[in-house]
């Protein structure tokens, strides 16, 4: 058997990050899990996370073309708080996808800025609904005075 030459690129694998590869996890069909079991999004609407344990089962969606993995809820951790600085950088990357760069005008939806690369009533001309962007800071308070 011939050694690998090692300037030529490794061999590229197509992988299905939903499969299991050892083929040792249980595979159940739509809304045959047992109890006890439930996927990411599942474990989310209780307010819990995997907390680090392995999947311990596929299920199987749509006839088998979409499938996700299975977490034993007795083993979830719950979620972590947002903390003040969490929900800040999150505000934070939020107002770069909802403000406008030619009027900086910050909107309530996030802009379509790689396909136009403004709002619309900068690219276009269409007026914006008064209540689908926010006032600046301050200006509320001048409103009420």
């Amino acid at each position: 058997m011939a050694a690998a030459d090692p300037a030529s690129p490794p061999a590229v694998r197509d992988v299905d990050i939903y499969a299991d590869p050892t083929g040792a996890l249980p595979v159940y069909r739509w809304r045959q899990a047992p109890k006890g079991l439930a996927t990411r999004r599942q474990l989310r609407e209780r307010r819990l996370r995997p907390g680090g344990q392995d999947p311990v089962a596929v299920i199987e969606c749509r006839g088998g073309k979409r499938k996700a993995w299975l977490y034993e809820i007795k083993k979830a951790k719950p979620i972590r708080p947002m903390t003040f600085a969490k929900e800040l950088a999150l505000d934070k990357a939020m107002a770069k996808r909802q403000t406008c760069p030619t009027c900086s005008r910050r909107y309530y939806h996030c802009l379509p800025l790689r396909t136009l690369g403004s709002c619309l009533e900068c690219y276009d001309g269409t007026p914006a609904a008064p209540g689908s962007y926010m006032r600046p800071p301050g200006e509320h308070l001048a409103a009420a005075a």
